[in-house]
């Protein structure tokens, strides 16, 4: 909550709202559901079901396909939800609890998407210019 917790806000839920930056208040509560794409919003965000070290066995930019091995849990095997680009992906070594984002599938399936910017990448970086630039020039405390 700005100005308690944090000079400022930054809203990242899609929408009308997705960059505006809030000066006294909170963002948009988190309904942990991640944004649509091609059809499928929840779907295309994996999440660990045991705890363990994860140990990935593909790569970010990697076309998956629906039950393919992606990482390991210790033992347990991580598959692919969906169909598409393997777009995110922990690091080996990390220690997980259950319940942790591990991997998210771009269903659009262009890797490419992986190496440039998307629109809420940049809402949200011109965002946080533009707070930078206003603190530079004193016009927020």
């Amino acid at each position: 909550t700005a100005p308690v917790d944090c000079h400022v806000v930054i809203e990242t839920q899609r929408g009308h709202d997705l960059g505006r930056i809030i000066i006294e208040g909170s963002a948009q509560e988190n309904t942990g559901i991640p944004g649509m794409i091609g059809n499928y919003a929840e779907q295309r965000v994996l999440h660990s079901h045991v705890e363990g070290c994860f140990i990935g066995k593909a790569s970010i930019g990697d076309m998956v396909h629906a039950g393919d091995i992606i990482a390991h849990i210790d033992s347990t095997a991580v598959t692919a939800t969906i169909d598409g680009v393997l777009r995110g992906l922990l690091h080996d070594g990390l220690h997980v609890p259950v319940g942790c984002k591990i991997a998210d599938i771009d269903p659009r399936g262009k890797p490419e998407y992986c190496r440039s910017m998307s629109d809420k990448a940049r809402a949200l970086g011109g965002a946080v210019l533009e707070v930078i630039d206003r603190m530079i020039h004193k016009e927020l405390p």
